[in-house]
């Protein structure tokens, strides 16, 4: 008898824990007592290695979490009205209610009136401070070490540039949207942005700048390959590029592909771009904790300077903008290794292609440093390779593959640069092997 009752009071005991853990969790967790919130994925912006420069700050940060909301906010299209002037259409668009206008002309507006939809969460993304923004973005400067070096750059950013919207039930799907409610929840289209009705009577468009998107193919694995950038419309639809970002004149529209985002997809607000990572992905990919086994195994191999003999060494990643006096440097052209020194330094060279003293070739002498935010690699392979010319370091893999991303830059030029400081690279592959020397001992 006493044997049976043992599982019993465990069960007993087990009964109690679980509502004890309902008492703790907050009311946001009521449905999922002894989970944690459901994540969608993240948004990751390029160009920064794990933080901000002057640090993450509320919603301005470089890496944004989706989670599922404790209530829903999505919304979709309902009724549509023909206004004969703006100020009709003003009110018609009340405040309480989100919509999306087009101004057709000086005499029509187009009012599309959107109503709560309890299956979905939004988010929006954009340059504004307003409360409607979930996430702040602002101009991606490459290398910038300050905010004191975006603030001058006149913004192409959109102040309310797109938004996401995530299904509520598994698989959780993520789609984009061109534009974001404003703080009155409408979305304006003015009389210059490009427009149209489409086949079965609705009404689409695009902004300003626009929204790209590109999935790659293959997913985001050691295997991802490039795909092709599209342009997103205010109702999801997907077109080939414009001639320019703002050309009045919009592309085709793609029949075969969607907005939905996968992992690793690439969006472009024109003056940042961002990467979606979802959160089945996200657990897949090395951990900071990874990233900093693979720092301490590099520094424990003691490599050194074949010049000078010292003992080189990756600071931590906290001091990932202040050169060390261990740190390692590279030659860009043959990937040797070395400590700072003043070999090779010809003053007619302006200071900048040095000499290497192994193989004597001619190039950038320039300072290693981690690849730190974690959300950008493909593999978990170990720091081997260096983007040419910034000299931020990770896995082959993840080296081969944003060498052969085309990213937008300016308003109708692409370009591959280093995820870690939106630098565009340079040399025939944009990235080295590095060539480390053991200690002699």
């Amino acid at each position: 008898n006493n044997e049976k009752s043992v599982p019993q009071l465990l069960i007993r005991d087990l009964k109690f824990e679980k509502s004890l853990s309902k008492l703790m969790f907050s009311p946001d967790q009521e449905n999922h007592p002894s989970k944690a919130p459901v994540k969608y994925g993240e948004l990751i912006v390029l160009g920064y290695n794990g933080s901000l420069p002057n640090g993450d700050r509320g919603r301005r940060k470089s890496r944004f979490a989706l989670f599922k909301r404790p209530k829903a906010n999505g919304v979709k299209p309902s009724t549509v009205h023909i206004a004969c002037t703006p100020q009709a259409a003003k009110a018609i668009s009340n405040k309480d209610q989100h919509s999306i206008s087009y101004t057709l002309s000086r005499a029509q507006t187009v009012v599309v009136e959107y109503t709560h939809d309890s299956n979905t969460d939004m988010f929006q993304i954009g340059r504004s401070t307003e409360s409607p923004i979930d996430f702040v973005v602002t101009d991606t400067v490459p290398g910038s070490q300050s905010n004191s070096d975006t603030q001058s750059v006149q913004s192409t950013i959109s102040r309310f540039a797109c938004r996401i919207i995530c299904e509520r039930n598994p698989p959780f799907t993520a789609r984009i949207y061109a534009a974001g409610f404003d703080s009155s929840k409408n979305i304006f289209l003015g009389e210059k942005a490009a427009k149209w009705k489409t086949s079965d009577g609705q009404m689409d468009g695009l902004t300003t700048n626009g929204v790209l998107v590109m999935h790659p193919r293959n997913g985001f694995t050691e295997d991802s390959k490039p795909g092709v950038w599209r342009e997103i419309s205010v109702c999801g639809n997907v077109f080939s590029l414009r001639e320019t970002r703002s050309a009045q004149q919009r592309g085709k529209m793609v029949e075969n592909e969607t907005n939905q985002l996968q992992d690793g997809s690439l969006i472009d607000l024109c003056g940042a771009t961002l990467l979606w990572r979802t959160a089945e992905g996200l657990s897949r990919t090395p951990t900071v904790k990874h990233l900093e086994a693979l720092r301490q195994e590099i520094n424990a191999a003691r490599p050194q300077c074949p010049v000078g003999f010292n003992t080189l060494a990756f600071p931590s990643m906290k001091r990932k903008d202040v050169v060390d006096e261990k740190q390692p440097w590279v030659y860009l052209n043959c990937g040797h290794v070395h400590g700072y020194h003043n070999w090779g330094n010809k003053e007619e060279r302006d200071g900048k292609d040095r000499e290497c003293p192994m193989c004597r070739s001619v190039g950038p002498y320039v300072p290693l440093w981690l690849g730190c935010e974690a959300g950008f690699y493909v593999d978990a392979g170990p720091p081997t390779h260096a983007f040419s010319p910034c000299g931020h370091v990770c896995s082959e893999k993840t080296t081969a593959y944003w060498s052969q991303i085309p990213l937008p830059h300016g308003t109708h030029t692409f370009h591959a640069a280093c995820p870690f400081c939106a630098h565009q690279l340079a040399g025939e592959q944009g990235y080295i092997r590095l060539i480390f020397q053991g200690p002699l001992d």
